[in-house]
């Protein structure tokens, strides 16, 4: 059989760049000695991000269009050819065998030239409502695997693959590992473990929450993981002087984390929100309302409407969040339904079929 290959995109957040991850290291499983390489935006986390996975990783020169009126979309059209022609130079150096995108502004100038080049190509869509890059490519690619439902209004129909959303396979068996991952965070195993995820950038809401609750969280008795982003470290780092609390620019080893929690107040981005199932903790969502139709909103109350997760809207958490948490705490038997009802939902053949998917192209 001959040697296959495999260029992965996507990035500018966590939640495009560890599904590629994901599919990658279910490649690597079936295929070892397959040559993979990753292509991101040349500066963005997943420069940093990709080669800790074990993976080589080509910048190109690429960003979005800003939203508001800026003087950065000036450069957008440049930055757009430059992307298109160091793609081109990519793949017609590595030969791909198969191009797998998921998201981000990098995947798609290399998902056009594929495309372009008649090269089997695949998108993994992980959100209820597509960013502009995968929308504009659909037509293009041969195959799109989704995670939610409906996803036709956007994409030609025959290609959608209803698969889930990729998950880490270290994700899989941190129920075994609480003791564990409390010992790696130094934790005491006596206290509950409040763990506090905003997003590899970090949300400004959730921060100022956290930070305006911290003697709440200690006269409960409540220590604290608290993962504030890269954009907010500086400005919550000194909170690393009190006992009761770690805070952390991001999570590396996530699987850890998970396991040290008790309980988890997170956004609801749609990696975020299969993660969570998969861990099966006690959980309170608290969507972004910044995000394209408030998809966040509806990732969340689709769990909480199961009676698997708990949400509270940024509007109410002044009113809501004290009562609400204490109550959780308090309740032994609610935590235990809330990561029962959380763990029915999990996905965890996603990689899997994803990956049948890619097969397919390969025998195609």
């Amino acid at each position: 059989m001959s040697r296959y290959r495999f260029i992965l995109s996507g990035g500018g957040t966590g939640g495009h760049i560890y599904p590629a991850i994901a599919i990658a290291d279910e490649l690597k499983s079936r295929y070892p000695d397959a040559e993979f390489l990753f292509v991101g935006a040349s500066d963005r986390m997943e420069m940093d991000k990709v080669p800790q996975a074990g993976y080589k990783i080509e910048g190109l020169w690429i960003s979005g269009i800003q939203r508001k009126l800026s003087l950065k979309n000036l450069a957008f059209p440049f930055k757009l050819l430059s992307s298109i022609l160091r793609s081109r130079k990519i793949v017609n150096s590595f030969k791909p065998d198969v191009v797998i995108g998921t998201g981000g502004f990098a995947s798609g100038s290399l998902l056009q030239v594929a495309a372009s080049k008649k090269i089997p190509s695949l998108i993994q869509e992980q959100n209820s409502y597509p960013g502009i890059t995968n929308k504009l490519l659909g037509k293009k690619v041969d195959t799109i695997c989704v995670a939610y439902e409906g996803l036709e209004k956007f994409f030609p129909k025959e290609k959608l693959r209803l698969t889930g959303n990729p998950i880490r396979k270290d994700l899989l068996k941190v129920k075994d590992k609480h003791i564990e991952g409390k010992d790696a965070f130094t934790l005491i195993h006596s206290k509950h473990t409040l763990l506090v995820l905003g997003g590899s950038l970090g949300a400004r809401r959730i921060n100022q929450l956290i930070e305006s609750n911290l003697d709440f969280f200690e006269a409960h008795y409540v220590q604290l993981v608290w993962q504030c982003g890269k954009l907010y470290y500086d400005q919550y780092k000194r909170y690393n002087e009190l006992k009761h609390v770690q805070v952390h620019a991001f999570l590396n080893n996530m699987d850890m984390a998970y396991a040290a929690a008790d309980i988890i107040i997170s956004r609801a981005g749609a990696i975020s929100v299969s993660e969570l199932c998969i861990v099966g903790k006690p959980t309170i969502f608290i969507p972004s309302p910044n995000v394209a139709e408030d998809h966040q909103t509806k990732n969340a109350k689709a769990i909480a409407d199961k009676n698997a997760a708990m949400m509270i809207k940024e509007k109410d958490l002044e009113f809501e969040f004290q009562n609400q948490f204490s109550g959780l705490l308090a309740n032994d038997e609610k935590r235990k339904i809330l990561s029962h009802n959380i763990e029915a939902l999990a996905l965890v053949n996603a990689t899997n079929d994803i990956v049948d998917e890619v097969e397919k192209l390969l025998r195609n």
